[in-house]
């Protein structure tokens, strides 16, 4: 297999009839998915578009949204969702990167893109595309070629990483990539044609990859969750069941926004049967709620950045954790290569000895859109290997392996201080945070002027007590100079703490 539109022609063969995806609005079948992605395959292909051309979408995702996707693969072109919720400046410095043949965006959002975009492309909307496609009919020679010109390393998508400032690196990930990792996913926890996936994510973030393609290639039905259902536990509850949602890969945030607006309470969803999480450190505490709820799930926990194509290695649950315990990161997927190389560029093996967490393998991203001097400095020659030139990706993530082999994630390069004439891993300082009663969740930062920790935290607990119990637990270089109590924390588009917000209420 070499291209993921074969998932969708194989799965469309043996369940014609069976829902592939569904939204609030409405659901279509896999006979139904193949027939309007082809539609919108002509539609591009008719008017001129180019083997490696950027379909970009401004809208939220959505049935009809996922079949013209299908359609830009179809046509030898890649995909490419912009946040909505982005501001003019970033989402016009993105649409110049990307320099798309065709926007695709909705009635809802028609005006704002018309209002942000400077360009010359032809914007859309998803209903109007769908239905010119339908009058002009399906091209079968065009989309004949376009599967001729074909190769695996085919840019599939560009997602957007939330940069800081200037313009978010694109990371461009091939349909070879993908498919080796969702064979690999969806082989290894058994997902199949029975399950169904309740997607978290938006499609401009990558954990919605595992959920779309897991979908495709097996015969599952997705089920779109509505980003306005994380801020209702009874209306997100009440869809999870609507859907007999099996199968769960969502973010950390978004597990923690269930447990800690208590909807188990409310309904508990009892077909889950696995639970997959990643992004960043699940907190004990929250994930003891889920496991009370579902006590016969499977439990995972997934680490990998974007430019690994989702994840690159995974730790099942198979005991208790301590409230203070970090939860390994784990084990390599198959046909991925990840270990850890010191400052000196050598290679960690030795047990609880800290390093960067670097990747190797079909998994890697092909780089960054149009950014070679970014791709160059990430993407670069593995130093371990002087016989052939093997590429890496420097994930700027910090691990150790442990004393049962299991990876460990400690912290990121640039979450580490100098404090006191200490080295300290803020995260070390958030464990401790969130292991105290009555803390939901932690995040630290240092005001470098000021040479202080802020520990911002959510919860019922009073900021002297949680001062108290972290008195008992660190040491006093470690000790946060201010505590900061939150009624929620920001977060960014990608569903974590968005730490560059916090920044500006130190």
């Amino acid at each position: 297999m070499i291209n993921v539109i074969e998932y969708l022609e194989r799965s469309a063969k043996r369940f014609p009839d069976k829902t592939a995806f569904a939204d609030p609005d409405g659901k279509i079948s896999y006979s139904e998915l193949q027939s309007r992605a082809r539609l919108a395959g002509s539609y591009f292909l008719r008017r001129g578009i180019l083997p490696g051309s950027a379909v970009t979408f401004y809208t939220e995702k959505s049935v009809k949204a996922a079949a013209v996707m299908l359609g830009a693969v179809y046509a030898n072109a890649f995909y490419s969702f912009i946040d909505i919720r982005q501001t003019p400046g970033r989402t016009q410095a993105m649409l110049d990167r990307l320099d798309p043949f065709v926007i695709v965006t909705d009635e809802e959002n028609l005006e704002q893109i018309r209002g942000i975009y400077k360009g010359r492309c032809k914007i859309v909307t998803v209903d109007e595309l769908i239905e010119k496609a339908k009058e002009e009919k399906e091209d079968e020679a065009l989309l004949a070629k376009a599967r001729r010109d074909f190769y695996d390393t085919q840019i599939l998508y560009v997602n957007f990483t939330s940069g800081s400032t200037g313009v978010p690196k694109g990371v461009a990930v091939s349909h070879r990539s993908v498919i080796d990792f969702i064979t690999q996913l969806t082989g290894i926890f058994g997902i199949d044609e029975t399950d169904v996936i309740a997607n978290q994510a938006p499609f401009d973030f990558d954990v919605s990859v595992k959920d779309f393609y897991s979908g495709l290639a097996v015969g599952a039905s997705v089920w779109l969750i509505p980003r306005e259902y994380f801020s209702n536990p009874t209306v997100l509850m009440d869809y999870l069941c609507e859907s007999r949602a099996t199968t769960l890969i969502w973010a950390v945030s978004a597990m923690c926004f269930v447990s800690i607006m208590n909807g188990f309470e409310y309904k508990t969803p009892s077909g889950i049967r696995r639970v997959m999480f990643s992004g960043e450190i699940m907190p004990v505490k929250q994930l003891k709620k889920w496991q009370t709820y579902l006590p016969d799930a499977m439990f995972v926990n997934l680490y990998g950045p974007t430019e690994i194509t989702c994840n690159c290695t995974y730790y099942i649950l198979d005991r208790e954790f301590e409230k203070d315990e970090i939860i390994p990161i784990g084990i390599p997927f198959p046909n991925e290569k990840v270990f850890l190389l010191d400052e000196d560029d050598r290679q960690v093996t030795e047990t609880g000895k800290e390093g960067e967490i670097c990747v190797a393998g079909t998994c890697l991203a092909l780089g960054y859109y149009k950014d070679p001097e970014k791709t160059a400095a990430a993407f670069c020659p593995n130093p371990l290997n002087t016989a052939t030139r093997e590429i890496m990706y420097r994930t700027g993530d910090l691990g150790m392996i442990g004393e049962d082999g299991n990876l460990i994630y400690t912290s990121r390069k640039d979450f580490q201080i100098k404090h006191m004439g200490q080295r300290i891993e803020l995260g070390d300082i958030e464990a401790s945070a969130m292991s105290c009663d009555g803390v939901d969740r932690a995040c630290a930062i240092y005001d470098m002027k000021k040479k202080k920790i802020i520990l911002f935290y959510t919860g019922q607990t009073e900021k002297d007590d949680v001062g108290k119990m972290l008195g008992d637990a660190l040491p006093p270089f470690m000790m946060p100079g201010k505590t900061v109590k939150l009624e929620s924390f920001p977060m960014n588009k990608n569903g974590k703490i968005d730490r560059h917000a916090l920044e500006e209420m130190k």
